[in-house]
């Protein structure tokens, strides 16, 4: 009776399409869900992620989960997760790339998730890191453990939602550092953050953790701009 009263008053809708919800949906019903346009590259080397990134930071392999457009399904997602309390979704996604990459050679050597990490601040305002909360549902599925507080945030820039990519590039230069420069030496670890855009945060993420003695990093996205 609780339960249709607060779908009555609170109903449960998809993100995308508005339609309502069963109560196994979480974010997306399953015609949305279906029509997630899934990329599949991590069974490519040489795929468009790779090649965007390219000799900007040493890196082993490279993942995104879908393609993140203007106005499609990822992005009505991820918006609710960022800026709308959504953290359920972040999890949920991270448990469906996971499932696609458990297995694969992709995560075979791997040995921890390392979120993209968030300024204080922001975690403050938004209450979670949404990187984490996806690095969370991977680690679930791929029965790898999630590592923070190692890479670290020690700058709060602006959002880079509306920069070009020389705005994106300066805006996170030099803003992550390592508490402990001895902790992922000679670990294979897995970068994991949201939207892959220009690749800047990547970027410097990869920068700040090459300071690591004989670290591989392999990165995974959930969405990729196209």
């Amino acid at each position: 009776m609780i339960k249709g009263l607060l779908n009555l008053f609170y109903p449960r809708l998809c993100t995308y399409c508005g339609k309502p919800l069963l109560d196994s949906e979480i974010g997306l019903c399953i015609d949305c869900l279906y029509k997630l346009p899934r990329t599949g590259n991590y069974k490519l080397i040489d795929n468009r992620p790779s090649r965007l990134m390219a000799g900007r930071l040493p890196f082993d392999r490279i993942a995104t989960f879908a393609a993140f457009t203007d106005g499609g399904i990822l992005q009505s997602v991820v918006h609710k997760l960022k800026y709308d309390g959504k953290k359920e979704y972040g999890v949920f996604l991270g448990r469906l790339f996971g499932e696609d990459l458990k297995g694969s050679d992709f995560v075979s050597e791997i040995d921890c998730i390392v979120p993209v990490p968030l300024h204080a601040k922001k975690i403050k305002s938004r209450g979670y890191n949404q990187s984490e909360v996806i690095a969370s549902g991977m680690s679930e599925i791929l029965s790898v453990p999630v590592s923070t507080g190692v890479l670290v945030r020690k700058i709060h820039n602006p959002t880079q939602t509306k920069l070009s990519k020389t705005e994106r590039w300066m805006n996170v230069r030099d803003i992550f550092e390592l508490d402990d420069e001895k902790a992922y030496e000679n670990k294979h670890i897995l970068l994991v953050d949201d939207i892959l855009t220009t690749g800047a945060t990547i970027e410097a993420c990869g920068i700040a953790l090459s300071k690591c003695k004989n670290i591989t990093i392999s990165i995974a996205t959930l969405g990729e701009v196209y």
